[in-house]
C-alpha cells in the first residue's frame, strides 16, 4: 500500500437528505412553511430575531433524532484508504456522528451559537434551544452560528485551499447552485479525476466528470469502489 490519496468531497443537502433532515431547495424556497429569507437573512434576523431562533431550535430538535445514512458512513470509512477532507454545506453533524475526522462547514454550525457583536465567540451548545435573552459573556444576543444569505463564507478560503490539493474530487448531493460552494469547481487540479453523485441532474461546466445519476447512500459507496 503506497501514499493515501487526498481525497476531497464537497457535500451538500442531498447527502443529509436520506437521514431525513429537510432541505428548502425541494419546496420552492420553502423550508417547511417558512421563507427562506425570512428565517435565513440578516434582514430576517433583525426583523424577527424570535422566529429565527425558533426555526433554528426546531432544526436542532429534528437533528437529534436524525441518523448518519450510509453516504456519511461510507465516507467515513474511506478514511481508510484515502486521505478524505469533507467541505460540507450542511450545518449538521450527520458527517461527524458517522465518524468522519476532517470536516470543513462552510455554512456554520447548527450545534453552535455565536456573539451578535463578536464572530470569534463561538460556543458548543449541543442540541439546546438559543432563547432570546441567552447572552455571550459580552452580554450581547446570542444568535445561530450559520452563515445566512448576504453573509461572508469565513471557511472558504480554506476550502479553496484543500481543493486545490485534491487528488481524487467529488460532489456529493449538492445543487452546485450556492455560491460560493459551487465555484469550488474551478480550483481542482486539472489532471484531478471528479466525481458527482445526484438523483437529480446537475449542470456543471466540465465535461470529464464521472456522473452517478443516483441518491448519496447507494451513489457514494459506488463511487467509492470507482476510486478504489
Amino acid at each position: 500500500m503506497g501514499m493515501k490519496k487526498r481525497l476531497v468531497v464537497l457535500t451538500g443537502a442531498g447527502v443529509s437528505a436520506e437521514s431525513g433532515i429537510k432541505t428548502f431547495r425541494d419546496s420552492d424556497g420553502l423550508w417547511e412553511e417558512y421563507d427562506v429569507m425570512e428565517v435565513a437573512s440578516i434582514e430576517g434576523w433583525s426583523r424577527n430575531p424570535q422566529l429565527v431562533l425558533n426555526f433554528y431550535n426546531e432544526r436542532r430538535r429534528q437533528l437529534q433524532k436524525a441518523m448518519p445514512n450510509p453516504a456519511h458512513l461510507s465516507l467515513a470509512k474511506a478514511e481508510s484508504d484515502f486521505l478524505v477532507y469533507i467541505i460540507t454545506q450542511n450545518i449538521d453533524d450527520l458527517h461527524e456522528r458517522a465518524g468522519s475526522t476532517k470536516v470543513l462547514h462552510l455554512h456554520g454550525e447548527l450545534k453552535k451559537a455565536r456573539s451578535t457583536v463578536n464572530p470569534d465567540l463561538v460556543y458548543d451548545i449541543g442540541y439546546s434551544d438559543i432563547h432570546w435573552g441567552d447572552m455571550c459573556e459580552l452580554g450581547s444576543q446570542l444568535r445561530p452560528h450559520v452563515v445566512w444569505f448576504g453573509e461572508a463564507v469565513p471557511a472558504m478560503e480554506e476550502a479553496v485551499k484543500l481543493t486545490q490539493t485534491a487528488e481524487l474530487f467529488a460532489v456529493v448531493g449538492s445543487s452546485l447552485n450556492v455560491y460560493p460552494a459551487a465555484g469550488l469547481l474551478s480550483y481542482v487540479p486539472r489532471q484531478c479525476p471528479i466525481f458527482l453523485v445526484d438523483p437529480k441532474e446537475v449542470a456543471t461546466f466540465r465535461d470529464d466528470i464521472t456522473v452517478i445519476r443516483e441518491p448519496a447512500s447507494t451513489g457514494v459507496p459506488k463511487m467509492l469502489r470507482l476510486m478504489a
